[in-house]
């Protein structure tokens, strides 16, 4: 089964940078983040929602592979594809492309649907499948 693709597109920022002058590992986490709230926005799961069934996602690991740095005012595009999701556990792989079409980083995350009053893992509904590009 074909899952759906979404891009965001994004611009290395002063902010991003650490010492070395190329972007700080741990903002790959905040950028990918930002590309999947994106992502369920555009697809009716935002906040909003969120706050009012009480559900939301939640990351359960991440592992991320770091291909090439990324500089101030490089614009990268983030693709983002769940790649699989069985009942309770999701996995979503993105990746960030510069300009000239090379692979910077990519990350896989294990991903869940989480009910904030029980406090547990439960199982995909299909707004999160919609969401999260499983089912049209």
């Amino acid at each position: 089964m074909a899952h759906l693709k979404f891009t965001w597109q994004f611009t290395v920022l002063e902010t991003h940078l650490d010492t070395f002058g190329h972007m700080n590992n741990a903002t790959y986490l905040q950028i990918f983040e930002q590309a999947r709230w994106e992502f369920i926005n555009e697809r009716g799961y935002g906040l909003k929602k969120i706050i009012e069934t009480q559900v939301g996602p939640t990351i359960l690991e991440a592992n991320i592979k770091y291909k090439r740095e990324l500089r101030l005012r490089e614009v990268i595009t983030v693709e983002s594809e769940t790649l699989e999701y069985n009942s309770k556990i999701g996995k979503v792989f993105q990746r960030m492309v510069n300009q000239n079409g090379e692979t910077c980083a990519t990350a896989e995350f294990t991903i869940g649907l989480f009910n904030m009053k029980t406090r547990r893992l439960i199982s995909a509904n299909d707004d999160w499948l919609r969401a999260v590009g499983v089912i049209e």
